[in-house]
Parts: structure tokens; C-alpha cells; sequence
């Protein structure tokens, strides 16, 4: 299995279906986290680095960011971010 966050521009219908999601939002700042279900996430502001014991992710506004279940990782927000999210 996979255990690394895939970054990537969304296409116009990822777009559209991330506007009913919730938002998430969060100050500079950093915290480990562990992901107990997949989650998808579209940058709507900020930055952000996610590091693992394999690899350092780096992602801003406009990206498409999808985590897998199980991912074990430090966030590093290095400016306040602004996302909306979907779990499961």
C-alpha cells in the first residue's frame, strides 16, 4: 500500500465537488498526525509541508492533496491554511 500524499491540480469536476465539502482552517503551526481513513483535500489558502519518516510533501492554494488511510506524518503550516476537506 501507498503511504505517501499525492499532490495535484484538480480537474473542473473535482472542483465543483469540493465546494459542498466542509472547510478546515489552521494557523501557523506544527503537529503530528495519523490518518485513521483517506482523506481528500483541496488548498484553498496557505502552505504546508508534510513530512514522513519516507518523504517531505509541499503544497499550497490550488492544489488537490489525497491522504491515505493509515499515513503517519508531521504537518508543518507555514502559512495559515484554509482547506476544504472530504474523509472516507
Amino acid at each position: 500500500m501507498d503511504m505517501k500524499p499525492k499532490v495535484r491540480k484538480p480537474t473542473e469536476k473535482e472542483l465543483q465537488e469540493a465546494e459542498s465539502w466542509p472547510i478546515w482552517e489552521k494557523e501557523q503551526s506544527e503537529f503530528p498526525w495519523e490518518y485513521f481513513e483517506p482523506e481528500i483535500c483541496l488548498i484553498l489558502e496557505g502552505k504546508a509541508v508534510v513530512e514522513t519518516p519516507e518523504e517531505t510533501v509541499e503544497f499550497g492554494a490550488g492544489d488537490y492533496v489525497v491522504f491515505p488511510e493509515g499515513l503517519k506524518c508531521t504537518w508543518k503550516i507555514k502559512q495559515k491554511i484554509r482547506k476544504h476537506y472530504k474523509l472516507g
